[in-house]
Order: structure tokens, then sequence, then C-alpha cells
């Protein structure tokens, strides 16, 4: 059932006002885990990356890995947050499957980073975020549920691979976050995609959403307009994809006011978002703190960072991303109108690192604002989901600059790269895909097209030279686009002179 379906989106916000709270999770990208030795590599074969610490096994000490101390600490500069000059690890307890030790180790009540703020922009308003805290934890492992549903609820079986349990892990709590009205969704979505530029700008994480390294988690509740009182809130788990979570908070205030207005109460619940049906289903019931029964990690020393040391990070923090945007409108030399569509896309972060990687800017956008987002939205995806980077439509723009292929051919090339793990040059080199440029094989297309339209080019040496561009495209057509256009027409004006 879709929101519209539900309640009507304009009728709740008359009668409530949405407060959300947002927990991203955001996988560092160290070398090693949180407290071992052991790879953090994305994709290695199951269960081959642990041992005994992360795995919990009696007589085995956890050791904090002191570049995962380093980069919660430049977040946490980056959010505006104060630094704790002294802060430690608990022992947050559940029975799961996905940490075989029955405890995740995280941060309580002593967090590294507390009291932040970001401020972000939707529709030419600002709304700033209140940012409770940033704290160190380690991810927990991976499940595969096997089934008709995906999730446990339904499954046949379910698979673990524990190579993901010890993950560095960085989780961002706001405050409870008011006063957006209608807009919500979208202040959630901005904010999201604000600390995904923020962090890719930090180097601490590739906040690759679509493996799982930036993940959010979305609370929403509707207090009752005039109302003080918070009402029952339900949290969306995982949502992978700024999409998803614009969708899963609309979707949910909708529900959640058609229960109010019927006079039912909300149960206060974790929630599963299904991106086909665009909708939100229950998971299971939400535990309190006081479930996880914290304690203090007895095999960690509380961290203590020099405060001389803090300032030295505080030095590496580059500008906000609104600032380095702006910045670069100008740089790039884009329109308001180009520049507002880039936004509305979501296409500035991956413009900006193909520009980095080599090409210009007018390129770049050319390439992401025409056939990448065209491709995006038909798989309803965004930009930065696709599979295919920056670097290379870089390099694809670079072979385009080179001569070797035509705009043409650079299309019939993405349709390669998104459906391989081949770059742009080894599809065009492996598939002879070059552009034809020498003079005899084009002038035997030539002279053949020419016969055939006679009348034509006729028109042509009459002094109808835009006819001409009828000819050029039937010489393309014939050589499969890979042609060079500007030599066919030399030689097509040169035959009829």
């Amino acid at each position: 059932m879709t929101y519209e379906e539900l309640m009507d989106y304009e009728q709740v916000f008359h009668d409530y006002e949405p407060v959300i709270g947002l927990e991203v999770h955001v996988e560092l990208n160290t070398k090693s885990k949180m407290f071992c030795g052991c790879s953090t590599q994305f994709g290695a074969e199951p269960q081959t990356q642990t041992c005994p610490v992360c795995l919990g096994l009696p007589g085995s000490l956890p050791v904090v890995n002191a570049q995962a101390v380093e980069s919660a600490i430049r977040m946490g500069l980056a959010l505006n947050c104060s630094i704790a000059s002294s802060s430690r690890f608990a022992r947050k307890n559940y029975f799961y499957p996905d940490m075989t030790k029955n405890f995740q180790t995280s941060q309580y009540d002593e967090p590294i980073c507390f009291d932040g703020y970001v401020d972000v922009d939707v529709d030419g308003l600002s709304f700033r975020i209140p940012i409770e805290r940033a704290h160190m934890e380690e991810d927990a492992g991976k499940s595969v549920h096997r089934g008709t549903t995906g999730r446990i609820h339904g499954a046949d079986y379910s698979l673990m691979d524990y190579n993901r349990a010890g993950v560095p892990l960085i989780e961002i709590v706001t405050k409870p976050i008011m006063g957006t009205s209608d807009r919500a969704p979208q202040v959630a979505r901005a904010y999201v995609g604000y600390l995904r530029d923020l962090l890719r700008d930090l180097g601490v994480s590739d906040v690759r959403m679509e493996q799982g390294s930036l993940r959010c988690d979305a609370n929403v509740s509707l207090m009752p307009s005039g109302s003080e009182e918070l009402g029952i809130r339900t949290e969306t788990k995982n949502l992978n994809s700024l999409r998803s979570i614009e969708k899963a908070l609309r979707y949910e205030i909708c529900r959640q006011g058609a229960i109010l207005a019927s006079g039912g109460k909300v149960k206060q619940e974790t929630r599963h978002f299904h991106e086909e049906s665009q909708s939100t289903s229950p998971g299971r019931s939400k535990e309190m703190a006081e479930d996880y029964r914290y304690f203090p990690e007895p095999d960690l020393v509380p961290l203590c960072p020099d405060r001389q040391w803090v300032e030295q990070l505080r030095a590496t923090i580059p500008d906000p991303p609104a600032v380095r945007l702006g910045q670069a409108k100008t740089t790039w030399g884009f329109s308001d109108e180009q520049f507002r569509d880039v936004v509305a896309a979501d296409a500035l972060a991956v413009i900006a690192a193909t520009v980095n990687a080599g090409t210009s800017p007018q390129a770049a956008r050319k390439w992401w604002m025409g056939e990448l987002l065209r491709r995006a939205n038909l798989d309803s995806v965004s930009l930065d989901e696709l599979p295919i980077t920056a670097g290379e439509v870089a390099e694809l723009q670079q072979l385009i600059d080179s001569g070797e292929i035509n705009d043409k051919v650079a299309r019939q090339v993405i349709d390669e790269v998104l459906g391989s793990d081949q770059s742009p040059a080894e599809i065009v080199e492996s598939q002879g895909l070059c552009v034809i440029t020498d003079t005899e094989a084009l002038l035997s297309v030539v002279d053949q097209v020419i016969e055939k339209n006679s009348d034509v080019a006729e028109k042509i040496r009459q002094g109808k030279v835009q006819a001409v561009g009828a000819l050029i495209g039937q010489v393309m057509a014939q050589m499969s686009g890979q042609a060079d256009a500007a030599k066919v027409r030399e030689l097509i004006m040169s035959r009829l002179s």
C-alpha cells in the first residue's frame, strides 16, 4: 500500500509535526579491524578475515586501532563536536548470531565526540541538524537469509559471514530534529548526503552505501500540532541509499498519521524498507538502552587524547562541502541553471571526483547529467550507485579527446563498462572500437554514399551545404559510428567541390 493510500500527505502536517532522529553508521577505511589485526578488505571469501579477538574466543585481548581513533576525532571536529578529554568503551550485550561473543564493543555514556551540529539546505532554506554524539564501535557480521523474503522472517535458513565483525565503525547520532514540517524526508536525505560528501572529503571512509560502508537507521514519530510531548517512534533499519531514506520516512509519516487519525496507537518497533513497494514492514520490538545491559569494557583503558594532538588534527579539516562546492560552481564555470540541475540530481560529488580524475568540468557534467543520469533513472538508483567510477568516466572522455573514439562509440563503451569489470581503454582495445581515420577506407564508403544519393549530392554542388549532414549520417551508419565525422565531411566536400 502506498503512502497516498494511507493518508493524505498534506493533511498529516496539518495535524502533526514530524520528529526525526537519524543514526548514521560509517565504516572506516582502516586496513585492519577495530581491535585486532585482521584485514577489512571488502568481498573476501567468508570467514577468511577472522581471528580469536574478533571472534571473542577465551583468552584473547583487544587492542584499539590508533588510526580509527584519529579518524573519529577528525570526524567529530568536522561535525562541530566537542572532543571528550576521556572516553571509554562498553560492552553492549545482546543475543544475535552476527556477533559470536554475544556482545558488541561500543561506547555508551562516554562517547569520544559529543554536542555537534551541521547545517543543510533544502529548497533554499537552511536547517540545523543537532548532533548528540559520534561514538566508536565495531561492526557486526553479515547475515544472509535464504528464502522467499530475503529476511529472517520467512527464511528457510541463514548463513553467517564474520569477516565484517570487528570492522571499525563510527555511529553519528542526532538529537530529535524538529521544525522541518513537510520537508522532513528531504531534510533527512540532505543531511545524510552532506555526511557522505564530508566523510569522503575527510578521507576516513569510502562511503559506498551500496556496500554498506555508510548506512542509516531513521527514527520518526508524530507530535500533535501545538503539543510538546513526543510521540511513539519507529526505527527503519539499514537504509542504504539517499532515495530510500527519503521514501522510507515519507511512508512512515503517512502510515503513523493514518494510525493516529483512526484512534490507534503506534507501536515502538524496528521496521524494514522495501524498495520495490516503497513501503515498510515490522521487524522486532525496539529494545531500550537498559535491555543491552551496558557495562565498562574491562579489557580496554579509557581514551584520553592529548589536547595538542586534537588541535593538530583540527588543522587538517577541509572546508565544509557547501563551501567547497560553492567555490566549484565558479571554478567550473557552470551557469545557475546547470548548477541547480546538478544539485537536484545529487551529482556534485561524482562530477567533482571526475574533474579531479583529469577531465574538464563540462565534459564531466555532460556524461553524468546525460547518459549516466538516464541509466540511473531507468534502474531507479542514484548516480553513485551505478557500477562505473569517476575515474572510468574521466578515462572515457580522455579517449574522446585523443580522437580514439567519438561520442557515439563512447555510449557503446558505457554499456560494456556497466556490464563488466573492464576499463574503457580495455574495452576499446579488445573490441576494436577505435575511430577509423584512414582516408582510403573512408573514401570507399563516401563514394558509395554519393553515388546512391546523387540528388543530394547535386544540391550540395549548387551551394546547399547544409544537405551534407544527410550524407555524413549514412557514412557513419555504414561504418557503425566509428568514422571521424569531421574527416567524413571534409572528404564529401572535397569530392563534390
